[in-house]
């Protein structure tokens, strides 16, 4: 599954001048990932389509990575939060629900899916997606499930973090491989592999 409330910071070399600018940025790379695909996003492209020069972008960001990663955190935190109230079994579902739409629906769950592909080719995406990214998250989803055990609103076999894996890793294979998300796989794989309460 794929952030505790304080993201690791991204690095970069220069102070943000102009909010307006990065969010276009942000912008611009999203939707150009969509429209080309991670091997033809570059940094020319984005700082055309965001209007900024191609040298604020690297005084902000040292790569189209850490780009895609800004983009991801922000759009997961608005789109996307991992439910922060005392979680039960039908909140899981309709954050799993939610999962599944992001990862097919939205410009950011392609983003999502890119850097999922590269990080398998690249130990600086893995090690960098890992560490702003899916750690953080992972550890909210984590803690999600543990407050829902603890309170006993779901009673897995698995501990939470295998269960964490159990749910989340049907949904994006299948977004990966271009597969549907059937509603009906997310009920069954809430209610086989966290046995909500009755």
């Amino acid at each position: 599954m794929p952030a505790p409330t304080s993201q690791p910071r991204r690095p970069h070399s220069g102070s943000r001048r102009d909010e307006s600018a990065r969010l276009a940025v942000l912008h611009a790379a999203d939707d150009l990932l969509v429209e080309n695909g991670f091997g033809g996003l570059t940094v020319e492209a984005i700082a055309r389509r965001a209007g900024v020069a191609k040298q604020t972008i690297y005084r902000w960001w040292p790569s189209k990575v850490e780009i895609l990663l800004d983009t991801l955190i922000e759009d997961s935190d608005k789109r996307l939060p991992v439910p922060a109230e005392q979680p039960t079994a039908e909140s899981i579902r309709g954050y799993l629900r939610g999962f599944a739409r992001f990862l097919t629906r939205d410009p950011a769950g392609k983003v999502l899916l890119a850097l999922i592909a590269e990080a398998q080719h690249s130990p600086e995406t893995a090690q960098s997606f890992h560490q702003r990214y899916l750690d953080p998250r992972r550890a909210q989803e984590r803690a999600m499930l543990t407050r829902a055990i603890d309170a006993g609103e779901i009673s897995p076999e698995l501990g939470a973090d295998a269960a964490a894996d159990a749910l989340v890793g049907p949904i994006v294979y299948r977004a990966l491989t271009g597969a549907s998300i059937p509603r009906g796989l997310v009920d069954t794989l809430v209610d086989d592999l966290l046995r909500p309460r009755t």
